[in-house]
């Protein structure tokens, strides 16, 4: 048995090949085997019968996931509201993006234009409702020749379209069929009751009654984007390719100033933005900055992108920019006051965020921390660390401590090992981080009592009870000054010999 159009220009048969419940299984099939009637869900055995030369890999359903969340994220360049349409489709919500490329039929050739380039073999069906434009592409379009339905016809479109292409699962295709129901016009003249009754179950007929009211518009299928769309966005189209970085930037100019004076007339600011490039080769490059509070400035904007603007690569030329702005919020405008007298606070927060925002875009993301005081005894449960979201804590009210404490501690005390050890007093030397120190300075003791409600054994058990400790602050003889404590004291009866640790060091 010979393929019905196969030639001498045409592929070997190829097919992939996944475990399925009666052995191995055919999961696709390119165009020479589908010639030999090898379609999906076909035996391999049988496949192999019908075509000896036939050649087969397994398939990789993770890898194609990610090729397919891959080419969703690249159609941002078309909609910004991509989802997944089974294990092979993707659907796009192109209401109102149309008119961007001259239309829906220009939209659509454009797009099957750039599929073609990136080699992609597609179909594509454009329809006004998810159930009706999938299934124009599943079953009445050809590769590199879109099926448009206009919105309003699809009972007269789908009408002949098999009633495989309403995504249903193969048993109710099989049983459908097997009542002589073959086409989605067939469907609609039944009584809905009726036609769940020819089900095996309720599941399963509610589910056809869906897709059908689905595909027709007769009920709304909510699409479940893979990303949340953006708030605000500008698009650059490209009359002629960037291929220079100060065209990159200039474009990225042009974006911000649009994006920025349509935010400000909406009293509204954004604390995040997302700048990708569309290449003409197929790829996307993305950059995105935060800042600590909505903002709106352009000249603002532009330095945080202007840290990693050259990681973007022009290559063979970019035709498309686009800019989103996240996370927006309303912006609180207030004059600046006049001298420092006049001001409400000490803090300038405005300009203190922008300042957080070119360090963060810089050095990254939790570069910029705020300490918050909390509510302990102990040094290391006494403050809190989390990165600056562009407002400061209110001021402590904590009554002042006993002694100096260092500006900044270690984020975990670590153990020193003591070399010569006074009772009731600080180290003359101890080794910290496998260098021997040797203190020329101390003061102390400050003893902090152990916060036992913290640390309360189990009723009936043995736990470790909690220990004193007593701070010294000592100064070794190259000058470098330490905050050391030792945990326990020597007759607490509280467990082993006391240990050493610095908690932090001075400046």
């Amino acid at each position: 048995m010979r393929p019905a159009s196969a030639g001498p220009a045409d592929p070997a048969p190829f097919v992939l090949t996944e475990s399925g419940q009666a052995g191995l299984v055919v999961a696709a099939s390119n165009r020479t085997a589908l010639g030999f009637g090898i379609a999906p869900g076909l035996r391999f055995t049988d496949a192999r019968a019908r075509a000896p030369q036939l050649l087969s890999e397994e398939i990789d359903r993770e890898a194609d996931a990610r090729g397919l969340r891959a080419l969703a994220a690249w159609m941002v360049r078309w909609t910004p509201l991509t989802a997944l349409d089974g294990l092979d489709g993707l659907m796009l919500e192109t209401t109102g993006c149309d008119h961007l490329h001259g239309g829906e039929p220009a939209m659509v050739a454009a797009l099957s234009q750039r599929l073609t380039r990136a080699g992609y073999v597609h179909r594509i069906g454009l329809a006004g409702t998810p159930g009706a434009a999938s299934a124009l592409a599943r079953a009445a379009a050809r590769e590199g020749v879109p099926a448009l339905l206009p919105e309003g016809a699809e009972r007269d479109g789908l009408a002949e379209l098999s009633v495989a292409a309403l995504r249903l699962s193969n048993e109710a295709v099989t049983l459908l069929r097997r009542f002589g129901l073959t086409r989605i016009g067939q469907l609609y003249d039944i009584d809905r009751k009726a036609l769940a009754r020819r089900f095996q179950s309720r599941d399963m007929a509610d589910a056809a009654c869906l897709r059908l009211d689905q595909a027709l518009g007769l009920r709304i299928e909510p699409l479940r984007p893979l990303q949340p769309p953006p708030a605000h966005a500008a698009r650059l189209p490209c009359p002629e390719p960037i291929a220079s970085s100060e065209g990159l930037e200039e474009g990225l100019r042009q974006l911000t100033e649009t994006l920025c004076a349509d935010l400000a007339q909406l009293g509204q600011g954004a604390r995040s933005f997302a700048f990708h490039a569309f290449k003409s080769d197929g790829e996307v490059s993305s950059l995105a900055v935060t800042a600590a509070r909505p903002v709106r400035m352009p000249a603002h904007i532009l330095r945080l992108f202007r840290e990693t603007l050259d990681s973007i690569d022009p290559g063979f030329g970019i035709d498309l920019l686009l800019l989103e702005a996240r996370r927006t919020g309303p912006m609180s405008v207030s004059a600046v006051a006049l001298s420092g007298d006049l001001a409400a606070s000490d803090t300038d927060d405005a300009a203190l965020a922008a300042l957080a925002d070119r360090i963060v875009a810089k050095l990254g993301p939790g570069s910029v921390q705020v300490n918050t005081p909390q509510e302990s005894h102990a040094p290391d449960r006494a403050e809190h660390w989390h990165p600056y979201d562009g407002a400061l804590p209110p001021p402590s009210h904590t009554p002042a401590t006993t002694g100096p404490r260092p500006v900044r501690m270690l984020s975990h005390p670590e153990r020193v090992d003591v070399i010569a050890e006074v009772p009731d007093g600080p180290p003359l030397r101890f080794v910290w981080r496998r260098v021997v120190r040797t203190v020329s300075r101390a003061d102390g003791p400050e003893r902090i009592n152990p916060e036992w409600w913290r640390s309360l054994p189990p009723v009936g058990g043995t736990g470790k009870m909690p220990r004193a400790r007593d701070y010294y602050r000592v100064e070794d003889n190259k000058g470098g000054r330490y905050w050391l404590f030792r945990d326990g004291l020597y007759d607490d009866d509280r467990g082993a010999a006391p240990e050493w640790y610095v908690q932090g060091l001075f400046a």
